[in-house]
């Protein structure tokens, strides 16, 4: 079942809207007395022991089966579609083929990507099924719309790029010798070196690193792959210099900033004084973007994403294998790896240069 807090559908009162809210879950109410055994977005395994009905408990539980990302994105897609049918008079859940082919060919004519209405059609699907319904989406109407806005829009995405190691090694060569310069050094570093998605890099605290004398261990409690929070452990080796080393500047970033315990990355007020608050997953993107633009960089090329790009398409470059990068990356499935591979050896055994052009 799709969890999506009712809160998300509030504003809208249609029974439509309703349906889809109790569908989807109320992940709320289970929130309300939570806050005490909260730690870092995780809750104590009896935080819903306040439902005495085991089908409350039940439901909370559902409400909870999804990342609050995936949940502010499906709300955000429902409304969408809830918006559309409101127009067209149609009716939303159910929703009939007609109507979910013609919402599809509406969002194409908005000018919508075609990854945004593939994302859309999972929403769709997921409402219905979270609300035990036939889903609209499998029928060959739908499937055949889909098919041809795919094939007149096209579906290359374009990612953000990579930061390979040269363009690392610039943006850090330009890096300020102040404490705000000590953070992005530490935050650009680590987040290259494993890879880490920017979700997962603002979600560490001081208590998950562990350093050794071959390097520093990371300890990822939970990952947009392991919501379940098995977690999983990084090896992040030292640098060949102290400028580039991942573990020195995690270590000189913590010292500056008298941190610890608690989040490791934590923004800055204008006089550089560290705040208690954790950094958000969103400045980790404005950090790669503005140091992008210091070397020359177009910084809306760039984002969070770069860095763990950056080290699977130059490790790829360097020759590791498929199974390495993956090991580091977290990766469950090696398409993305294999994409990595093909872009870090564009100029690897290429016939052009082999001709003697």
């Amino acid at each position: 079942m799709v969890a999506l807090p009712s809160f998300e559908l509030e504003d809208d009162d249609s029974a439509a809207g309703s349906s889809a809210a109790q569908a989807f879950g109320d992940a709320t109410a289970a929130d309300a007395g939570s806050a005490g055994v909260e730690a870092r977005g995780t809750r104590a395994p009896g935080a819903l022991a306040q439902f005495a009905d085991p089908a409350e408990r039940a439901h909370a539980y559902a409400g909870r089966s999804k990342s609050d990302a995936t949940i502010r994105a499906y709300a955000a897609g429902w409304r969408d579609f809830l918006s559309f049918c409101e127009q067209q008079g149609a009716e939303a859940l159910p929703a009939s083929d007609q109507t979910v082919a013609a919402y599809l060919a509406d969002m194409a004519d908005r000018g919508a990507k075609a990854a945004t209405i593939a994302r859309r059609l999972v929403v769709i699907t997921q409402a219905h099924k979270a609300a035990d319904l036939s889903s609209p989406t499998t029928s060959s109407l739908v499937s055949r719309t889909h098919a041809g806005i795919r094939r007149t829009l096209g579906t290359a995405q374009n990612g953000k790029a990579p930061a390979l190691v040269d363009d690392l090694k610039r943006m850090l060569d330009k890096l300020p010798s102040t404490r705000v310069g000590l953070r992005d050094r530490a935050l650009l570093l680590l987040g290259f070196a494993g890879a880490f998605r920017r979700s997962e890099l603002v979600s560490l605290d001081v208590a998950d690193l562990d350093f050794t004398r071959a390097g520093l261990v990371v300890t990822l409690r939970k990952s947009k792959t392991d919501q379940e929070g098995k977690s999983r452990r990084l090896g992040i080796p030292y640098g060949a210099s102290e400028q580039t080393c991942p573990v020195r500047s995690i270590q000189a970033w913590l010292e500056s900033a008298r941190i610890v315990d608690g989040p490791v990355f934590r923004s800055l007020d204008r006089f550089q004084r560290v705040q208690t608050g954790r950094l958000s997953d969103k400045a980790v993107a404005l950090v790669v973007k503005r140091r992008a633009k210091a070397v020359g960089l177009d910084p809306a090329r760039y984002g969070g994403h770069s860095l763990r790009a950056g080290l699977a398409t130059s490790a790829a470059a360097a020759g590791a294998s498929e199974r390495v990068i993956m090991s580091q990356t977290g990766h469950r499935s090696a398409d993305m790896v294999r994409k990595y591979i093909r872009e870090g050896n564009l100029f690897q055994s290429n016939p052009a240069a082999m001709v003697g052009l």
